[in-house]
């Protein structure tokens, strides 16, 4: 394995908890925490705060595209990573010193930029230290790449809730700042782990423009965009599912009607509304050596187990989960107590979907991308996740009536989301049988060093 692979997982793992350490707590800190200019608590409502959670999702994946453009054409995947990191530290920080309407709005601007700005970097600079020669190892890279962003979120979605809802830290009136100051330090702690690597990376130098431009408008560029551009639509309709784990999710299990308590005979618990949320990542880290051992393998021998395919079976587990919590709302809409058991195992088959469309996509994304363009396509690939967020956050923009009553409310809401997600996993039917794969692995010819 490439001696800077480990540099680049400890960054990771420290960076994907002060993500997810941040945006697990958003909903519940805007519907209960948030204060007005005159230091006064002015909450949102439900609908309101999933439409500002998801159009924060939605701006940090967009901004993705500013990213690629800064490393591919300007600083390379290194320095760009680094320069927006510090952008990424200080919205973090900004968050935690200012729980006002304005504090919200600055900090996780900063945080989009920077988040944003860094991930198509961190996910195409992985690829780029592997050769022709150890090209085969990639897989299980992306593999572990992954791992390392989900050890991370665990740890994020464990703790992030309880210390914003801890009594003590309340009375200090430290809550809010400790909940959004530790992902800060996280921050900072994953900027200097990546700062250390420099000396073991392969980096690539910038394209410049001349050669970047004529590379993209080539008629391989044009050809190249409009192959993935129906691709990424596609996976567009699984993220407007999947990122309501956030908000739609958090906001059925923080329902008087789900019965949050555990009891294992040893040991008993309640969950918060959000931290139930660390079953996907959690489950990411347990099913991602089921696969590499045991599923690709199987379905190997049983077919020609294509990008397309693996993301076909991820779309139809997508409609599946969903299809579970829409039962559980129509329940609690009838007023029966539902269990959050019920939700662990949506999350369940909404891992094993995950894992299908999201692992496949970060690979599928790099090998497709010729040398130049890694961190563009990378970045159009997180587009979709931007628009995945930006179509829920007008969905629960639009569902909204002037008396304050909704159009898609309760069950109906999430059997709108399950049928969507079938009507497209059925369509994408298409893209299994039609598209051709091609792959680009990056040389070090154009490398440089530090």
């Amino acid at each position: 394995m490439p001696s800077g692979i480990p540099y680049i997982i400890g960054n990771e793992a420290a960076e994907r908890y002060s993500f997810y350490g941040m945006k697990a707590i958003l909903f519940i800190f805007l519907t209960t925490f948030i204060h007005n200019a005159a230091g006064e608590v002015e909450v949102l409502s439900d609908t309101n705060a999933k439409f500002w959670v998801h159009m924060f999702v939605f701006a940090t994946y967009g901004i993705g595209i500013f990213g690629s453009f800064l490393s591919d054409i300007w600083l390379g995947k290194y320095r760009t990573i680094i320069y927006l990191s510090i952008v990424y530290i200080i919205g973090h920080f900004v968050l935690a010193l200012f729980e006002t309407h304005t504090g919200f709005f600055v900090g996780c601007t900063l945080i989009a930029l920077g988040a944003g700005g860094i991930k198509p970097c961190v996910s195409a600079h992985v690829g780029d230290q592997f050769t022709e020669e150890n090209k085969g190892l990639i897989e299980k890279m992306f593999f572990w790449f992954y791992m390392a962003i989900n050890g991370g979120a665990v740890l994020a979605y464990a703790t992030a809730e309880p210390i914003l809802k801890n009594q003590t830290l309340m009375d200090m009136g430290l809550n809010s700042a400790l909940a959004f100051g530790l992902p800060g330090i996280l921050m900072l702690i994953a900027t200097i782990i990546f700062w250390m690597g420099r000396r073991h990376f392969i980096s690539i130098k910038p394209a410049g423009w001349a050669l970047y431009s004529k590379e993209l408008f080539s008629q391989k560029g044009a050809k190249l965009m409009a192959r993935l551009i129906p691709v990424y639509l596609f996976i567009t309709v699984f993220w407007s599912l999947f990122d309501q784990t956030a908000s739609a999710w958090v906001q059925q299990a923080d329902n008087p009607l789900m019965n949050k308590h555990v009891d294992l005979g040893f040991v008993s618990f309640n969950f918060f509304p959000s931290q139930i949320g660390f079953f996907n990542p959690l489950l990411i880290v347990l099913f991602i050596p089921l696969f590499t051992a045991f599923i690709y393998p199987a379905l190997k021998k049983l077919t020609n187990l294509t990008y397309m395919k693996k993301i076909w079976f991820g779309l139809f587990l997508g409609a599946a989960s969903f299809a579970i919590i829409a039962w559980v709302q129509g329940k609690m809409d009838a007023g029966i107590s539902m269990h959050i058991g019920w939700q662990i195992v949506a999350y369940v088959v909404l891992t094993a979907a995950e894992i299908f469309v999201s692992v496949t996509a970060l690979e599928f994304s790099y090998t497709q991308a010729p040398n130049t363009m890694k961190s563009f396509i990378m970045s159009f690939y997180l587009l979709s996740v931007a628009l995945g967020n930006l179509f829920t956050a007008l969905v629960n923009w639009f569902i909204q009536n002037p008396d304050g009553s909704l159009k898609l409310a309760g069950a109906s809401y999430f059997w709108f989301f399950t049928i969507l997600m079938l009507v497209t996993a059925v369509l994408f039917t298409i893209m299994v049988l039609f598209y051709k794969e091609e792959e680009y692995i990056q040389s070090r010819e154009d490398a440089e060093s530090f």
